[in-house]
This record gives C-alpha cells, sequence and structure tokens, in this order.
C-alpha cells in the first residue's frame, strides 16, 4: 500500500522495506528503469536511493527538502535526469526545474525526457559560470546542486546568492572525494559545514551510506 509519507509530493510503502514513490507527471512514460505501480486510478513511480542522493537523503530521515508542488527549481548537476524527473514530479505541471548539466552526452539523453516532461527547461551550460547563466535563469525556490568539482561549495554559494530567493531552500551534495581524495571524508564534511554557516542557515545535515558512499547532504535556507 502506498501512502503519503512526511514530505511534500513524496509517497512511500513498507510492506518488505520502505520504498519511495513519486505520482509520475506523464503517465505510462519511465525516466528511467523504474518501476511504475497503480493504485487507485494514480500512476506512482518507484524512486532508487542507490540512484537518487535526494531519495537517499529522505530514507536516511530528513524531515524537509524544501521542494514542493508549484516552486521555481535550479538543478546544478542534472546528469541524464533521474533525479530531476523526481524533482518534476514533484513540482508538478504548475511548477518548473531549470535543469543544469556541463555534459553534451548526457543532455542529449535529458532532452529526450523533456519530449514528455514539459515543465523541464534543459540548459548545456557550466554552473561555475553565472555571468551567462543569470540571461536564462530566473529567481528560484529552491536550488539542488550534484557537482562533482573540487570548488563544488564555491559553485553553490555563487548560485545561491545570484538565483534564489530570501528564505528559500538550498541542496547541497557533497562528494567527498572530488574535493580531496587524500582527506577523510567527515574532515571534508565538516570544513563544508563551516563554510556554508557563513552565509546559510543549515536546518539538515544526512550522509548517505550505504546507499552513497562518501557523499551527504546539506539542506540549507537562504537568510
Amino acid at each position: 500500500m502506498i501512502r503519503q509519507s512526511g514530505l511534500f509530493e513524496v509517497y512511500e510503502s513498507s510492506e518488505k522495506r520502505r520504498q519511495l514513490y513519486t505520482v509520475n507527471l506523464v503517465q505510462g512514460q519511465k525516466a528511467y528503469d523504474e518501476k511504475l505501480v497503480m493504485q487507485d486510478g494514480t500512476e506512482y513511480r518507484e524512486w532508487d536511493a542507490f540512484k537518487s542522493k535526494l531519495a537517499a537523503t529522505i530514507l536516511k530521515g530528513s524531515p524537509n527538502t524544501g521542494l514542493r508542488k508549484n516552486a521555481v527549481a535550479l538543478y546544478l548537476g542534472s546528469a541524464s535526469g533521474t533525479t530531476v524527473s523526481h524533482v518534476s514530479d514533484i513540482v508538478g505541471s504548475e511548477g518548473l526545474v531549470f535543469a543544469v548539466d556541463i555534459a553534451p552526452r548526457v543532455m542529449r539523453d535529458l532532452i529526450f525526457l523533456c519530449y514528455k516532461r514539459k515543465n523541464i527547461a534543459p540548459i548545456l551550460a557550466d554552473a561555475n559560470k553565472t555571468d551567462l547563466l543569470k540571461e536564462r535563469i530566473c529567481t528560484v525556490d529552491a536550488v539542488y546542486q550534484d557537482v562533482a568539482q573540487k570548488n563544488q561549495v564555491e559553485i553553490f554559494l555563487k548560485n545561491v546568492d545570484l538565483f534564489l530567493k530570501n528564505g528559500g531552500y538550498a541542496l547541497l551534495t557533497v562528494k567527498a572525494r572530488s574535493i580531496d581524495v587524500t582527506k577523510n571524508p567527515k574532515q571534508i564534511f565538516k570544513e563544508v559545514k563551516e563554510k556554508l554557516e557563513k552565509t546559510l542557515t543549515i536546518i539538515d545535515y544526512r550522509e548517505l551510506q550505504p546507499f552513497q558512499k562518501d557523499h551527504c547532504m546539506f539542506i540549507c535556507k537562504k537568510r
């Protein structure tokens, strides 16, 4: 039995193990290889925490992601769109997701996804070059970043400062090995926390093992 979880527009079942779902914005269409489940006339998409750091964050106990129906979100590091597609479900047909990635190959896959999902705006661009992004993106309710670069924190803070409205939510996935492969991941997470706290309010923090090794998620709010 699929039921509403404690988070906006996120559903769950726990017959064998806790499994997350979102309501499919485009009925009958898959975004990757997820399972589709029909219940009481509503189609749900299974959300795999081993393929989505946002799903992993929720299963690790996060009480609020800041993403909700009708929101406008900026997603940095969209890749081929696995998590983007679930954010698309969450914000719904009246919401919008700006999906940014620097790699042409994965952007091609994302564009195919956008043929059906009209609330995703794919942007082939470098998230670090905000001077170019600002010509194509409006102020947003939420910023989500999953960028595996050494300066990922600086990229995140630049985009939050420029695009996120006051009181908006900012979600940062930290990949420790991309910052410094020689350091203990917990030390890196501590250093990232100290940087974020200078300008943002951290409302939640989750390390993502066993779903994602050496990753954590910071959920912040813009002051």
